[in-house]
């Protein structure tokens, strides 16, 4: 089956444009491709990642990936953390595979429906995909959202009126 189709464009280029602050990793690049440490089809683990410069009246974080090349209308959700405490300022290497590993906060589901991170995994033959990390940096201590009954897409809806500020880290993977 030929999956060809164009390039999509990066979503949150179509969103809000917020004031940035910096999201960095240890262990992978903003712009290099994801290691294989890091993807479905290799060791799935999440990568280390550290955040610093956001605003002072933060209350609470949201932690994202989000692949936009996925052949599907929307996207995929690889990630999704939600209600990371203001003293959470960074997650370890391999913290996304699930709620006992993470300091602070909760995972709401992937497209996978997983309550975890899931590694890039995409068609094999298909163009480079884009894995978009984003770290929300919100003015509320909650979202008030049951990660158990929601969606990526809803957190992300939600958090949008409440972003003071976002902070993003992008790589690539193609097999």
């Amino acid at each position: 089956m030929d999956i060809s189709r164009p390039i999509a464009p990066n979503p949150y280029e179509l969103l809000p444009q917020f004031p940035s602050f910096t999201l960095v990793s240890e262990t992978v690049t903003d712009g290099d491709p994801m290691p294989d440490l890091c993807a479905g089809v290799g060791d799935n683990v999440s990568p280390q990642l550290s955040w610093s410069g956001f605003p002072e009246e933060t209350r609470s974080f949201v932690l994202t990936c989000f692949d936009p090349d996925a052949p599907t209308p929307s996207g995929f959700w690889h990630w999704c953390v939600i209600d990371l405490p203001t003293s959470v300022t960074s997650l370890d290497l391999g913290a996304g595979r699930g709620n006992d590993t993470l300091p602070a906060g909760f995972h709401v589901r992937n497209d996978g429906n997983e309550p975890a991170y899931m590694g890039a995994a995409p068609p094999v033959g298909d163009h480079v995909h884009r894995y978009i990390f984003t770290v929300y940096a919100l003015d509320v201590d909650t979202l008030g959202i049951d990660p158990a009954d929601s969606t990526p897409t809803r957190v992300a809806f939600t958090a949008l009126f409440h972003t003071l500020a976002t902070a993003q880290l992008t790589l690539t993977y193609q097999r």
